[in-house]
């Protein structure tokens, strides 16, 4: 008796090659833009718990609790934008700014990955401060409201605007424009 070999002829190959490279023509692109997705929905969260922490630790502690744009994890920023990172920390003397001997390091957020832009207005643009009664504020006085825009190489309609009221709570947009 013979015993017929089994296997794939090349024409059936190369049908199973071409569909399978149809399918990641159509998935790749697909896979691309929910990663990139993720990558906003991740450092718009991150920001969040970061304001969600200070605010609740100047209503614990009865202190005003600031977060701060930060490069180096140690100081607060003035230039660039706050996806290099930014602390939280107790702002005892109310100056936006974090004095190491006298002030308490709550936490430190290091660069956020993948080519994002955090950009505040000009209320957030450097720090966001919250009082014991849990209201953003000024280190000047005044209620602290503004906008942070968080987009990444992508235009359109696919960035997330993180809102924070006068009353210190924070709202997130979603199908914001980037450039």
């Amino acid at each position: 008796m013979f015993s017929r070999a089994t296997g794939f002829t090349l024409i059936e190959l190369m049908v199973t090659v071409a569909m399978a490279a149809i399918v990641l023509t159509v998935g790749v692109p697909s896979f691309q833009a929910l990663v990139k997705n993720n990558r906003l929905t991740t450092a718009a969260n991150e920001l969040v718990g970061a304001l969600n922490l200070a605010r609740s630790e100047a209503i614990k502690r009865g202190v005003r609790v600031t977060v701060c744009k930060s490069a180096d994890g140690a100081s607060c920023a003035t230039s660039g934008n706050w996806e290099q990172g930014w602390i939280v920390f107790t702002d005892e003397d109310n100056d936006a700014a974090y004095d190491s001997a006298s002030e308490t390091l709550l936490r430190v957020q290091e660069a956020i990955e993948g080519q994002l832009t955090m950009t505040g207005n000009t209320n957030v643009a450097d720090y966001i401060s919250y009082v014991a009664s849990g209201r953003s504020q000024l280190t000047g006085g005044g209620f602290q409201a503004g906008t942070i825009t968080i987009c990444d190489d992508r235009s359109g309609n696919v960035g997330k605007d993180l809102v924070l009221s006068s009353t210190g709570k924070i709202r997130l947009d979603t199908g914001v424009s980037c450039p």
